[in-house]
């Protein structure tokens, strides 16, 4: 016997298409991982906020395993592809109605390396920062 589907994609589509009937702009917010295929350079704290509205995506697709779609970032048209269990929320941006999900570390990877995490583009993350060495360069003002 298969394995259930979860009810979370369900839920997803549900939410996102009362979005679009009450006139809201449906986001999801998604916990990046290896699996997750975003513009790296949008990541903040390891998760990304997007935006599903048919004026922001093109060729969407609500599946029961992954959502794809393409946008533009920055003037620049990627395709992008988040697991259904990457995502953490899907709501209504101007009143912040919707659902919460569990997110499970390691759940929504899909296998890839940590050094095959890139953008469509190809880039790769650029390497940390190094710390300044020294004194730091602040004045007190009086």
């Amino acid at each position: 016997m298969a394995k259930p589907v979860t009810t979370k994609p369900y839920l997803i589509r549900a939410i996102h298409t009362w979005c679009l009937e009450q006139g809201y702009t449906p986001y999801i917010n998604v916990v990046v991982g290896a699996g997750t295929r975003v513009p790296r350079e949008f990541v903040k704290g390891g998760e990304i906020v997007l935006n599903l509205s048919p004026e922001a995506t093109h060729q969407l697709l609500l599946g029961n395993e992954m959502i794809t779609f393409s946008a533009r970032f920055s003037g620049v048209a990627q395709s992008l592809v988040v697991p259904i269990a990457a995502v953490a929320a899907v709501y209504a941006r101007e009143n912040g109605q919707g659902m919460a999900f569990d997110v499970v570390p390691g759940e929504c990877d899909d296998g890839a390396e940590p050094d095959q995490r890139r953008s469509d583009r190809g880039d790769e993350e650029p390497p940390p920062a190094s710390p300044p060495s020294g004194r730091g360069h602040l004045t007190r003002i009086k």
